[in-house]
């Protein structure tokens, strides 16, 4: 094969020429030149949720987990108690890491196909005056429900609740304004819709409540505080930043700008995920979630019910024609999920249903018709 499989993936994605190439030198983590990409870089992440005058946003090195933690652990005091809506894989890891974090920590459970619900977190901070912080996954990419943002802001506001979003697979793409919505923090990653490479994760905290994060977090490599009251008393990294990564998501964003911001890059993932649904549909498949739910991120599909689907086999045989799917996060159905992102376009949506058409012969499966 002459080309890069194409990554149909929540992240890793595909990604531009511009992109890699960004890569190909070396950077000084103390050199001016690589701290003056990472000022302009701070101030464009700052720029998409419009959020110059409420929030700070700190980088850290590692996986979007990685500042998912460090999020829990500089915000919520160590004697905080944190409520997490469930309704999916990453819902429940978030409320993994809050426990392993020493904090207290509820799961309030919802159905893995549904938004989780407003009314319900409402009830529950009337009844448990205890909780002082909410962790919402924003787009819960287990299944891709798009949860309601704006509505569990408002009650949060409303209860004086402390909010915690996880938007690694909605920012850049679904509108979030840092003007409308209130957050404490809010968590994404240099690998997901702004379509850089995967290797460093941000946070935007609420300026409000900064001074009182001082000395929460019970890590030295993931104060996010610390990292804060560093950079911007230096301009650096307090540890080795991942440079390449650093740089490449800074051409990212240049050309994220170019391409007309985050209206743009979801009407083009609005396309790319029409372009999925309905191809996908004329070879029997069948999506796991209702539209009015889904968000134009990743979409899960029942499996084929014919005896013969396998997916590690039916999996090989889409790589063999140069697409990458994703495995199902679901506990009771089986499914296989498909991305929308990254940089590509309605064009290589139609090859990758052409690939999964292919795989389906090379398989000898008549139809992706799934057995409900």
């Amino acid at each position: 094969m002459d080309r890069d499989r194409i990554l149909l993936t929540p992240g890793p994605l595909t990604t531009t020429l511009r992109t890699k190439l960004a890569m190909l030198r070396d950077w000084g983590s103390w050199d001016a030149d690589f701290n003056a990409v990472t000022a302009r870089l701070r101030r464009s992440l700052l720029a998409v949720v419009h959020g110059e005058d409420t929030h700070a946003v700190v980088p850290l090195q590692g996986s979007g987990t990685f500042s998912v933690e460090a999020a829990v652990a500089t915000v919520v005091p160590r004697d905080g108690h944190v409520l997490v809506l469930d309704n999916g894989a990453y819902c429940k890891r978030a409320a993994k890491l809050t426990q392993m974090m020493g904090r207290r920590c509820t799961v309030l459970p919802f159905d893995e196909a549904a938004p989780v619900s407003p009314a319900a977190l409402d009830d529950k901070l009337a009844t448990d005056g205890s909780i002082t912080h909410v962790v919402l996954i924003h787009c819960e990419t287990g299944a891709g429900v798009l949860n309601p943002l704006q509505a569990v802001a408002q009650v949060c506001e409303k209860r004086g609740k402390g909010l915690i979003v996880d938007a690694m697979s909605s920012f850049g793409a679904l509108p979030i304004d840092a003007r409308a919505v209130r957050f404490d923090a809010l968590v994404a990653a240099s690998g997901k819709c702004l379509e850089g490479v995967p290797g460093m994760g941000f946070v935007f905290l609420r300026k409000a409540i900064l001074d009182g994060c001082a000395g929460q977090s019970q890590s030295l490599a993931m104060d996010l505080h610390d990292q804060y009251v560093y950079m911007e008393k230096t301009g650096q990294w307090r540890f080795t930043p991942p440079t390449h990564v650093v740089v490449a998501l800074a051409e990212a964003v240049v050309q994220f700008e170019e391409e007309g911001g985050q209206p743009a890059r979801l009407a083009r993932y609005t396309r790319n995920y029409q372009t999925l649904v309905d191809g996908m549909a004329r070879l029997g498949f069948i999506p796991f979630l209702d539209p009015s739910v889904q968000a134009p991120i990743i979409v899960t599909f029942h499996a084929p019910g014919d005896p013969r689907y396998e997916f590690k086999a039916f999996y090989a045989a889409a790589r063999q024609h140069g697409f990458i799917l994703y495995p199902g996060k679901l506990t009771e159905i089986d499914t296989f999920r498909v991305g929308c992102i990254g940089a590509i376009g309605p064009g290589e949506i139609e090859q990758a249903v052409h690939a999964v058409e292919l795989a389906l012969q090379d398989l000898g499966i008549a139809s992706g018709e799934p057995a409900i």
